[in-house]
């Protein structure tokens, strides 16, 4: 079985930085592509950013300039660096993870959620 587990969120001012976590563990063979998305209550779920094993990244227009994602292969966690946050960033972030588990296929697998608020 395999989880995805984040961190990182809270209250921020704007102009603050916060910085997310998603650690995946269980029965994982190997991970291709990891990323987050976000989501407002009422609307649907948006890329942020995402990496793929090699190093690559793609991030939504709006975040470009201000957030960085990374990933640390050996420890299956993928971070997001959130700089000069606006209260348009509010939101639940969820990690997501492309890999493939001893003895299935390759598939999604999606955190809980930690939600993001950016508030004076």
């Amino acid at each position: 079985q395999v989880q995805l587990v984040e961190s990182g969120g809270g209250l921020v001012q704007p102009g603050g930085s916060l910085r997310l976590s998603c650690a995946a563990s269980g029965s994982i063979f190997s991970i291709n592509a990891m990323g987050w998305y976000r989501q407002v209550l009422g609307k649907q779920r948006e890329l942020v950013a995402v990496i793929t094993s090699g190093g690559s990244t793609n991030y939504a227009d709006s975040v470009k300039g201000r957030f960085t994602i990374s990933r640390d292969n050996a420890k299956n966690t993928v971070y997001l660096q959130m700089n000069s946050l606006k209260p348009e960033d509010t939101a639940v972030y969820y990690c997501t993870a492309e890999l493939l588990s001893y003895g299935s296929g390759p598939s999604d697998y999606w955190g809980q959620g930690t939600r993001v608020t950016v508030s004076s």
